[in-house]
């Protein structure tokens, strides 16, 4: 299997990125690869939600759990663990992805979400999630996440933004897994 780039969207001081064509049933996977998304406020969460086909607003019921893994430049505090804080059950707000994502110069998340079979008229919408991220607090953080959105109706676009201020810069690339 190999991966059939789609497209590029880029922010600029962007509130959100919005994927809105190109998912359908041509893959039965889609990774959304976001690469140096740099916040325009410190100390933000980096989020996605994703609407059914037909319908409008980003607000799916997502059920997720998360766990994180960090490392501070001093060198003094290390942990891996399960994190409740990026959980949602039965949630209908944005998904956190990485969370209080600093805004200096030198900060910014990358990651890759991946959706299976948005398609499917059957099943609910399973994601996973690795993402990388310099905290605001000079740590680097990894969170992995897994989760699922409880609808049978076609997924056909996804967005994403931090929960405060504006994208100041940052790319999300999307393919198609077959």
């Amino acid at each position: 299997m190999g991966l059939t780039y789609i497209s590029t969207a880029t922010a600029s001081g962007s509130a959100s990125l919005d994927i809105t064509s190109g998912i359908d049933s041509t893959y039965n996977e889609y990774q959304f690869h976001f690469v140096n998304m740099h916040p325009a406020t410190d100390n933000v969460d980096f989020t996605f939600q994703v609407n059914a086909s037909g319908g409008s607003g980003f607000n799916e019921t997502i059920t997720s759990t998360a766990i994180d893994i960090y490392h501070n430049e001093a060198d003094g505090a290390t942990s891996l663990g399960y994190n409740g804080a990026l959980d949602q059950g039965q949630g209908t707000g944005y998904q956190k992805l990485v969370y209080d994502v600093g805004a200096d110069s030198d900060q910014s998340c990358s990651g890759v979400v991946t959706l299976y079979a948005p398609a499917s008229t059957t099943y609910v919408k399973h994601f996973v999630t690795n993402t990388n991220s310099s905290y605001s607090g000079n740590y680097t953080m990894q969170n992995l996440m897994a989760g699922y959105i409880n609808t049978t109706t076609a997924i056909d676009e996804i967005s994403f933004k931090f929960d405060s201020g504006n994208i100041d810069s940052g790319s999300i690339h999307m393919y198609g897994v077959g």
